[in-house]
C-alpha cells in the first residue's frame, strides 16, 4: 500500500510542477505582450530617425508647448522633419 501512495504522490508532484511551469510561462508571455503594446502606443518617433532628427522633433514640440510658435508653424515644422 505504501508503494502505491508513493507513486501517487510522485504524480501529484509532477502535475503540480507542470502547472506551475505553465503558469510562469503564461505570465511571461502576457507581460511581453503588454510591454510590446505599450511600447507601440508611446512611440511617436519612427525607429529610422537619426538622433539629430529626434532632437529637432523634441525641440519643435518644446517650442510649441512653450507657446514660442503657433500651431501652423508647428505643423509645418513637423511636415518638414518627416521628409
Amino acid at each position: 500500500m505504501g508503494g502505491m501512495m508513493g507513486a501517487m504522490g510522485g504524480w501529484i508532484l509532477l502535475w503540480t510542477l507542470l502547472a506551475l511551469a505553465l503558469a510562469a510561462a503564461g505570465g511571461i508571455v502576457a507581460a511581453r505582450a503588454m510591454s510590446a503594446r505599450h511600447g507601440a502606443e508611446t512611440s511617436q518617433i519612427r525607429a529610422g530617425d537619426s538622433p539629430a532628427v529626434r532632437e529637432a522633433k523634441d525641440a519643435l514640440r518644446l517650442r510649441y508647448a512653450n507657446g514660442e510658435i503657433n500651431r501652423e508653424e508647428y505643423l509645418q515644422g513637423k511636415v518638414e522633419l518627416e521628409d
